[in-house]
């Protein structure tokens, strides 16, 4: 891995750049795709015939919030495996309600109801957009964003003097953002934003509007080593499977010689981001959905692929699950397995869970142990104490799905679902390093 303080530099500014364009997971599947189109990709419309598409390039397909990108070797047939690196686009926060523009005692407020997980105290007293997509009667679609927009103030300490002692926030009462002063019957929030995109309000149907913090990513700390942005769960597992499909997929199409292509490897590498994981992953853009199945059952009829073909490329095939993880925290190292600590930079996270709550095997920690080695990186094992729940990912979603074999990997953070995470800033990018290896392993 090339971890020369230009490159971590280089590398970090333009994934504070990738952070600022994606917002919402809208703005993710097409920042994304934008990149792969530079990269030379060809964008795919689910609803064409794809049996013209050239096999030696790379295509990309965007659902709503979600992208699958492929890069497809010259010579794949129709038992070639894939490499799929599997991760989601969505943060927890806020959704604008129907009928957003509400108000109080002479203050203009925002409806919005809660959004998977957040840590709520973390969204209170910080300057938050509005960002997603608006769609108009005619079926088509318009990004905005708002800019700093709005706010949730905290009640003063003066109106409250236990607040110290514990912070109870009611999700109804509490966490209703304001935006102005006024009249909340002059004034229309959705018209708003339909002027931002240059719309008609009126022929605004329909929005998916979500909140997310506007203060830009900061490298800060000793040596400005530590990495602070919102969205980094799981971001950071996008952008690091994208630098790597974009990679090796460049390689592949411009080197007939070296041994770390995907062309000669004989693999398919596939970058699966998807939506809504933050809600259970159950719809049409998330991986308990029909997406990745039907993208790569695509893939293997333009190869030829009979059922029983399809089903031995699978037979063959690798996932990595890349969702972000948990560092130890230095002021609650009780709420960790003491013998498994992992630090910030000291390497992406394999993640382990007795009960499939990751879907990590035997098998798939040997993977991924030769991934790492193999790209020169250090990997650190996480694992939770017995007495704290285990979250869970689309590993075991797709594992179940599609049965191929999965492995439960990451970035680890401190922070995880505060409006502001952290990480440190050479972990992004070895979990990128390790990905490359993994869409284009070593004979």
């Amino acid at each position: 891995m090339d971890a020369t303080p230009e490159y971590i530099a280089e590398f970090t500014a333009d994934f504070s750049a990738f952070l600022q364009a994606a917002p919402s997971s809208y703005h993710a599947a097409a920042e994304v795709a934008r990149r792969l189109t530079a990269a030379g990709f060809t964008r795919l419309s689910e609803a064409q015939n794809w049996g013209d598409a050239p096999a030696a390039t790379g295509h990309y397909v965007v659902r709503d919030g979600a992208v699958i990108a492929w890069s497809q070797p010259a010579e794949a047939g129709p038992t070639t495996p894939f490499r799929i690196l599997g991760t989601h686009t969505d943060s927890p926060g806020f959704k604008l309600k129907p009928k957003p523009t509400i108000g109080s005692h002479g203050w203009l407020q925002a409806g919005v109801e809660v959004y998977g997980g957040p840590l709520l105290n973390s969204w209170l007293d910080r300057e938050l957009e509005l960002a997603g997509r608006l769609v108009t009667r005619d079926g088509s679609e318009h990004l905005v964003r708002t800019g700093p927009f709005l706010r949730i103030p905290q009640l003063a300490v003066h109106l409250d003097r236990e607040v110290n002692n514990g912070l109870t926030l009611d999700r109804q009462r509490h966490l209703t953002p304001v935006f102005g002063v006024g009249a909340a019957c002059e004034v229309d929030l959705v018209a708003h934003l339909a002027g931002l995109a240059g719309l008609a309000a009126e022929d605004v149907a329909g929005y998916d509007i979500l909140t997310a913090d506007t203060n830009p990513p900061a490298a800060f700390g000793l040596g400005r080593e530590l990495f602070a942005a919102g969205r980094l769960d799981n971001l950071s597992s996008v952008y690091a499977g994208l630098q790597a499909l974009i990679r090796t997929s460049t390689s592949t199409s411009t080197s007939t010689s070296t041994s770390t292509s995907s062309a000669d490897t004989g693999s398919i590498s596939v970058l699966a981001a998807f939506d809504h994981e933050e809600l259970g992953s159950q719809s049409r853009s998330g991986a308990s959905g029909p997406l990745l199945d039907d993208i790569l059952t695509r893939i293997g009829h333009g190869l030829g692929a009979t059922v029983s073909e399809r089903l031995r490329a699978y037979a063959q095939s690798w996932c990595l699950s890349a969702d972000a993880g948990h560092a130890v925290h230095p002021n609650y190292p009780e709420r960790h397995d003491p013998a498994n600590m992992p630090i910030l930079g000291g390497g992406p996270l394999l993640k382990i869970n007795a009960n499939q709550r990751y879907a990590t095997d035997a098998h798939g920690a040997a993977l991924w142990a030769r991934t790492c080695a193999q790209a020169g990186v250090d990997y650190q094992e996480f694992v939770s104490n017995n007495t704290v729940p285990c979250g869970s990912t689309i590993g075991p979603l797709t594992a179940t799905r599609l049965g191929i074999r999965v492995v439960d990997v990451g970035v680890p953070l401190l922070s995880m679902h505060s409006a502001r995470e952290l990480c440190h800033v050479n972990d992004p990018l070895a979990l990128s390093a390790a990905t490359a290896a993994f869409f284009a392993p070593e004979p």
